[in-house]
């Protein structure tokens, strides 16, 4: 990702988005895109779509549109998506399980290539992916210079986990469970927050169905 991009965090969520229907797009045959038509398609407005679209530098065509295949390339290569990201899971049940089982990460230069867990199943197998104790997990990070893991274990050891992830060489940790991890600065944290998801839409149904919004923010219109 190049370091002269300046980019909000809602922004950067939108991206995946973009590159969802822009794939779309192009599959069906289209070589332009125009922002009002990107806006209509995600719930956006035009000005957010520029904005967004100037982070990967890629320059629309005046009364033509955005490139639809640069568009595309623009955004795998700054979200780094152009080269498969190999990553280790811990905690292999409940959600661990379905991300193992979840096909999907390949379109976004995710690979899971190991999983571990303080209980393995007798074949050493989860969904095609091999499941190692975690005693073994440090010697893995070093031997195949893995810096990017998924954490999915009990909340109550999702601390201590982490702390032993970090000290086995890992610079980024997406954070399934709900605890709050107090690493050093250094390391990249991004916690998954479904309760507070389901809490935006269980409130906005309820609005829906019971009467005005009491959610101002414009930032929950749409795609976020």
């Amino acid at each position: 990702m190049p370091a002269s991009k300046v980019y909000t965090i809602p922004a950067l969520k939108r991206l995946p988005v973009y590159l969802h229907h822009l794939r779309a797009l192009h599959a069906a045959g289209e070589d332009y895109v125009a922002s009002p038509a990107l806006a209509r398609a995600l719930r956006l407005d035009s000005v957010t779509v520029r904005k967004d679209l100037e982070i990967i530098g890629v320059a629309g065509l005046t009364g033509v549109g955005y490139p639809v295949e640069k568009l595309i390339d623009g955004i795998e290569t700054f979200l780094g998506w152009k080269n498969s990201s190999e990553a280790f899971l811990a905690g292999t049940s409940g959600i661990g399980n379905a991300l193992l089982g979840f096909q999907g990460f390949s379109a976004y230069g995710l690979k899971i290539i190991a999983a571990f867990d303080r209980d393995p199943p007798e074949d050493g197998m989860i969904h095609g992916v091999p499941v190692f104790p975690f005693s073994e997990f440090r010697h893995l990070t070093e031997r195949l210079k893995i810096r990017l893991a998924i954490l999915c274990v009990e909340e109550e050891d999702a601390q201590h986990v982490a702390e032993q992830m970090v000290e086995a060489g890992i610079l980024a940790i997406w954070n399934f469970t709900r605890r709050t991890l107090h690493l050093p600065s250094g390391i990249i944290t991004q916690q998954v927050n479904l309760a507070g998801d389901l809490a935006v839409l269980s409130v906005r149904l309820a609005e829906r169905l019971h009467g005005a919004s009491r959610i101002p923010d414009p930032d929950l219109k749409g795609v976020k």
